[in-house]
């Protein structure tokens, strides 16, 4: 029963107005920034950030972190992208998570240097947003069947996703070893497989509430933010155990070697900001309180 109610949630077009096609990825991803720009214009407003930064620092973020994390999917699957170039850009789903955070962070930390803010502060308003966000991002390969699932499995949630967009067929063409164990070499489109998607949405779902919980009980800026590191790193490690994506090096896939320094980083972070004097004392912009100045400029 479980395994029947997901598997009728993969729905690639979920409608259609005439000739114009109303895709269940794109919705969700839109879903997903409205979800995480709400929750950023909340701490930021608390932080004395500005709703309107917020704002700024949530489209900076989701834009290019859509536009590093598909460049980064988009190599990785360079021959079907050079077959079909218009599709795998536009229309195909698949995202590379750790190429969008990259470019995004990059890019953030611009915009958070040109106003004058202090990057720790910002990231630690920011971390619930981005973990919130990405979660609900994750549900879009999920109603896409875009082949960012996991292996297959005999558990009662498995999911069937031969309507998606790239079905077990295609999906496994990178694993001869699971392939192997099929007749003809080739992964019937109803195999039930792992639905790591949503595995991701409830994880990123727990770990929000842990960052939202513990948002205010930081002692030093950056200690949230580097909490936010290691969850979301130990979060994609795990899941790439069942995720089909192919191994590389000492059986550990792309994402996963790319989870461990974020782990490292995140521990090493948290523990030296903790062994620091509190920071939480209040921006300031101009020599005033970020507050006073966010203020003075709405009255303006």
């Amino acid at each position: 029963m479980l395994s029947k109610i997901l598997s009728d949630t993969v729905v690639p077009v979920l409608f259609k107005i005439g000739p114009l096609k109303v895709y269940s990825y794109g919705l969700t991803v839109g879903i997903a920034f409205l979800v995480a720009n709400y929750v950023a214009v909340k701490e930021f407003t608390r932080k004395g950030l500005g709703a309107d930064f917020a704002n700024q620092v949530t489209i900076l973020a989701v834009v290019f972190g859509l536009v590093g994390s598909r460049i980064l999917s988009l190599i990785e699957n360079w021959s079907d992208f050079l077959k079909d170039p218009i599709y795998m850009a536009v229309f195909a789903g698949g995202m590379t998570w750790y190429g969008g955070f990259i470019l995004a962070t990059l890019v953030v930390a611009w915009a958070i240097k040109r106003k004058g803010f202090r990057f720790f502060n910002v990231a630690d308003a920011l971390a619930p947003a981005l973990i919130l966000g990405y979660g609900v991002g994750r549900l879009a390969c999920h109603f896409s069947g875009d082949g960012d699932y996991g292996m297959p499995t005999n558990l009662p949630w498995g999911v069937d996703y031969a309507k998606g967009i790239d079905p077990p067929s295609t999906a496994f063409r990178y694993l001869p070893k699971i392939e192997a164990r099929y007749p003809g070499g080739i992964v019937p489109d109803n195999t039930l497989v792992h639905p790591t998607p949503i595995y991701e949405f409830l994880a990123c779902l727990i770990i929000f509430f842990v960052l939202w919980r513990l948002r205010k009980n930081m002692r030093t800026e950056g200690m949230l933010f580097m909490l936010y590191l290691v969850l979301e790193g130990a979060e994609r490690l795990i899941v790439e155990f069942i995720r089909l994506n192919p191994r590389l090096l000492f059986g550990l896939t792309e994402a996963q070697l790319w989870s461990i320094p974020m782990i490292i980083v995140g521990v090493i972070g948290f523990l030296y900001l903790r062994s620091k004097p509190a920071s939480l004392e209040p921006q300031l912009v101009n020599g005033k309180d970020q507050r006073q100045a966010v203020a003075e400029h709405f009255r303006r």
